[in-house]
């Protein structure tokens, strides 16, 4: 009788070779945009807050225009534009996921989606309490703290953690994208003050064509530049911010490749664009968005102002009770067991790292307070300061069991016959065949 199935039945169990082999590769390139994403912030708030920080506004502010169509300031040309291609790039990490990832199989799915839409209520749900119970309060920037930063927690996991378990890496990343989705449609109910209808439809249609060009198996690029291009004007005419329109046309993306293909689209695009969306999109975003000037003023608000601190502590106890806790509840109610050298201090650990906001959680804040600049500027340094606190308080909580995440890490790539796998990966093999024969043998 063959042996029950212990991946079902266990929380961050190992992943098959092949599943880890996609999440390393996955980690390494998003780990170099978040190393470039924090050179970059550094820039931005030494610029906005030395003796030349006026020109640091005079470049934000200045307009670009593309002749008869659509005119933005530079920070808005990198919070729609420049946003809307990393969104294009979560949108067919979504897919990829949700089609032939470990998010395609609802065992697998409970666990991170459970955690990710806790981890998105809970800090929404400390902000608006601090922010109602303050008189001075502002309820309406709940959204600020509910998103994570990928590219960031993972350039911090870099430093602090190399060596952890493959699959706290991957949970943490499943998380994320469920994370990333969440967040684009928070930001496409909440954020449109006023829809076009004839624009969101005519984006519509052309997100139809792209989407009739991948089922043809239509593989000129130069087709689908222009009707890319389109939809975001079009979903930027409608009045939604046009970032949605990346997320749209990842999703309609075909992930699936033909026996005649080596990648999929959907592959061949995201290894295209995840190096410019990592080492240009993101970086050009962040330095326009994190230079916040740190007067005496600001620093007083961080401790003072009820958006500060509901924004604070959202995303370090927010994200951390809610991404622990629905992980727990998640294991709890699928009577899966954690995997016997893990433990929820472990999960606890990657809650915190969670609580680095940043990239997103900068343009929430944008866009909750976009008629006071002044919320904004104190929303966004409030962001910088949790992002940082969150950073150091993972390293702490990580590093207390670094010991036994090493063991697992070496155990996992220990490969004695050096043929190129990992011993474990050959007995798990071996025990799987040796299984399936002795059933063979018990039916017959």
């Amino acid at each position: 009788m063959s042996a029950p199935n212990d991946a079902a039945r266990r929380a961050f169990h190992r992943l098959s070779l092949s599943e880890r082999t996609t999440i390393a590769d996955v980690l390494r390139r998003e780990t170099i945009g978040g190393l470039l994403l924090l050179v970059a912030s550094a820039i931005a708030l030494v610029w906005a807050n030395s003796p030349i920080g006026d020109t640091y506004e005079q470049l934000r502010t200045t307009n670009l225009a593309i002749p008869g169509l659509v005119e933005l300031d530079v920070e808005h040309w990198a919070s729609e534009g420049l946003l809307a291609v990393f969104f294009l790039v979560a949108g067919l990490e979504l897919k990829r996921e949700f089609v032939v990832g470990d998010l395609s199989d609802k065992s697998e799915a409970v666990l991170p989606v459970v955690a990710a839409v806790c981890g998105m209520i809970g800090p929404a749900l400390v902000y608006v309490v601090i922010n109602v119970v303050a008189a001075d309060g502002r309820p309406g920037g709940w959204a600020v703290p509910v998103a994570t930063d990928i590219a960031f927690a993972l350039a911090v996991l870099a430093i602090v953690g190399s060596r952890l378990p493959t699959a706290l890496r991957a949970f943490l990343l499943s998380l994320a994208v469920v994370d990333d989705l969440l967040a684009i449609v928070i930001i496409a109910i909440f954020f449109t003050a006023e829809i076009h209808l004839y624009s969101l439809l005519v984006a519509g249609a052309l997100l139809a064509v792209f989407a009739l060009l991948q089922l043809r198996r239509v593989t000129a690029w130069w087709l689908y530049i222009p009707v890319g291009l389109a939809v975001w004007f079009f979903v930027h005419e409608a009045g939604v911010h046009a970032t949605v329109a990346g997320v749209a046309i990842g999703m309609v993306t075909r992930v699936r490749h033909d026996d005649n293909e080596q990648e999929s689209p959907a592959e061949r695009l995201e290894h295209r664009l995840r190096p410019l969306s990592a080492s240009i999109c993101i970086p050009i975003f962040a330095l326009m968005a994190a230079g916040v000037a740190l007067d005496g003023d600001a620093v007083r608000s961080l401790l003072t102002s009820p958006v500060a601190i509901g924004v604070a502590a959202g995303l370090i106890l927010g994200k951390t009770v809610g991404i622990t806790g629905g992980a727990w509840l998640a294991v709890k109610f699928t009577r899966a067991e954690l995997s016997p050298r893990l433990a929820w201090s472990d999960v606890t650990g990657l809650g915190l790292l969670a609580g680095i906001g940043f990239t997103v959680s900068l343009l929430l804040a944008e866009l909750s307070f976009s008629s006071e600049p002044e919320q904004v500027a104190t929303a966004k340094a409030a962001v910088l300061a949790a992002s940082v606190l969150a950073a150091v308080l993972a390293t702490l909580v990580l590093r207390r069991r670094q010991a036994v995440h090493v063991a697992i890490y070496e155990a996992e790539r220990r490969d004695e016959d050096d043929d190129g796998i990992p011993d474990v990966y050959q007995s798990e093999e071996a025990r799987r065949r040796a299984d399936q024969i002795d059933g063979d043998q018990q039916g017959s």
